[in-house]
């Protein structure tokens, strides 16, 4: 069993993602051909979005919609800690001064009342990750954010395709970023990204930074980067947006069997807030530190690969300069009553029975 499935999804899209690889070849434009102005233009579609610029992977997707907005040294801006570092290392190389947030202790994502209580005169935005593939609360977070002139980036690396509201992750902060790391709910075969806005002047100054501050030829307006999403990888990319409403529908029927089966008094599923659909990026279930430490004992002896995500937050990490400084008490307890196991929409009946069974025979 795999933690993630990718093998079965290529068995099924095998002959499309070959033709679409083998176009890509006979063409030649390796970089900028034509299936990348059209992902471009269906991702934009799909989230509802008037612009979509593709970049070379999540993290780069994060800095440039940073740089955009206009971070600069000193400003403060509001993230949460239980998340993968890329959220904070691009505003560190900004130079920004990182204002961590504790989180929700059912959704774990960043609690809209402990950002209010941090804003101050130099926060200049607030950068919400929907974690584990459920949206934060962006239309809490938006008029948060709105009422006190800030700017909202979601970080949905984990959440493409979860909706919050009716409204599809990536269509409701100033700028949403995401990743095409393979093991994402929309996974390509390599790194890739894309930044989502319907702020046009926004949208001009990220595709600048992500394409060397190049105006036209010759002319290099912007110290900008080299960030682009190769044509291959957007192949694939298309070929499985096409499946990717179908995906969603299978992750969510895992999530109800889950639910409904495995045993709340050892541990519980994943809280779907009111008004959430999500991806189930991950599938992290929640308990006390001893009936997780239990759960984990016996997911390796019968060789069901799990994770544990996040152990040590960021705030705890050395290198960011903030270590003891505060308390981050919801945050920090998640880190050792939480674990991670097998999703993906191919998982098998019988592969979900002995992931359940082995939960509730935990002794």
């Amino acid at each position: 069993m795999d933690f993630i499935n990718l093998k079965s999804q290529y068995s099924l899209l095998k002959p499309k993602i070959n033709l679409a690889i083998q176009k890509v070849m006979d063409h030649g434009k390796y970089i900028n051909g034509p299936e990348v102005e059209l992902l471009e233009q269906n991702l934009a579609s799909f989230t509802g979005n008037k612009f979509c610029i593709s970049v070379a992977n999540g993290t780069d997707a994060l800095e440039i919609a940073q740089k955009a907005i206009g971070i600069e040294p000193d400003d403060e801006v509001l993230l949460p800690s239980y998340t993968w570092v890329s959220t904070a290392e691009t505003l560190k190389y900004l130079g920004a001064k990182l204002i961590f947030c504790d989180v929700n202790p059912l959704t774990f994502n960043i609690d809209p009342d402990e950002v209010r209580k941090k804003i101050t005169n130099k926060t200049k935005a607030i950068v919400a990750v929907s974690i584990f593939g459920q949206c934060a609360d962006l239309l809490k977070l938006k008029e948060i954010a709105t009422e006190n002139n800030l700017y909202l980036i979601e970080d949905a690396a984990q959440s493409f395709g979860a909706k919050h509201h009716g409204k599809y992750s990536c269509s409701i902060a100033d700028i949403s970023t995401t990743s095409f790391f393979p093991s994402k709910p929309l996974g390509g075969y390599g790194d890739g990204g894309a930044i989502f806005t319907n702020n046009e002047i926004l949208a001009k100054e990220m595709r600048l930074l992500a394409r060397h501050g190049q105006q036209s030829k010759d002319n290099f307006i912007r110290v900008g980067r080299n960030s682009r999403l190769d044509s291959i990888q957007a192949a694939i990319l298309l070929e499985k947006l096409k499946i990717f409403d179908q995906e969603i529908i299978n992750r969510n029927s895992i999530h109800k069997k889950y639910e409904t089966q495995i045993d709340n008094s050892i541990c519980t599923t994943p809280y779907i807030q009111k008004g959430n659909i999500s991806v189930f990026a991950q599938y992290t279930l929640k308990g006390t530190e001893c009936s997780i430490a239990k759960v984990c004992s016996s997911l390796k002896t019968e060789g069901i690969p799990f994770m544990q995500y996040y152990q040590k937050p960021i705030h705890q990490q050395e290198v960011y300069n903030v270590e003891g400084s505060y308390r981050l008490k919801v945050t920090e307890g998640l880190a050792s009553s939480t674990v991670s196991i097998p999703m993906s929409p191919y998982l098998t009946g019988s592969e979900i029975d002995f992931v359940i069974n082995t939960i509730n025979n935990t002794k």
